[in-house]
């Protein structure tokens, strides 16, 4: 059976869930959004903090953490954002770090994003 973790992100108009556990797995996409549902200002350097912040508080709703993370997916909409995500990163993960993907896009869901995260963890 499926459910939805319940988190203080913004509740968004879109027919989606923060995250969802199937089978001891959580499933989430977190954006560089506050809690207004802006998109965040300060280009690279804030969407990337603001999504993994999203992230943290997503897990830690699920009653888990960081350390239960077991693949993230990296998306960008230029190729020159991936150091700066890297090295904001490992402020969030350490090692072994999470099984990862990185993926330059044209675009995200808002024209404004620099950064979207798709992230698997296992909380049993």
């Amino acid at each position: 059976m499926n459910y939805a973790i319940k988190t203080d992100l913004f509740s968004s108009r879109a027919p989606l869930e923060w995250a969802v556990v199937g089978n001891g797995t959580l499933y989430t996409a977190q954006i560089p959004i506050n809690r207004e549902g802006q998109v965040v200002t300060g280009g690279i350097v804030a969407q990337t903090r603001q999504t993994l912040d999203n992230l943290r508080h997503t897990l830690e709703a699920a009653g888990s953490s960081l350390d239960a993370v077991t693949q993230v997916m990296i998306y960008v909409t230029d190729r020159s954002y991936l150091a700066t995500v890297n090295e904001l990163y490992t402020e969030y993960f350490k090692p072994p770090y999470p099984n990862r993907a990185a993926l330059v896009v044209a675009g995200l869901a808002r024209e404004e994003m620099l950064v979207e995260l798709v992230v698997y963890a296992c909380i049993d």
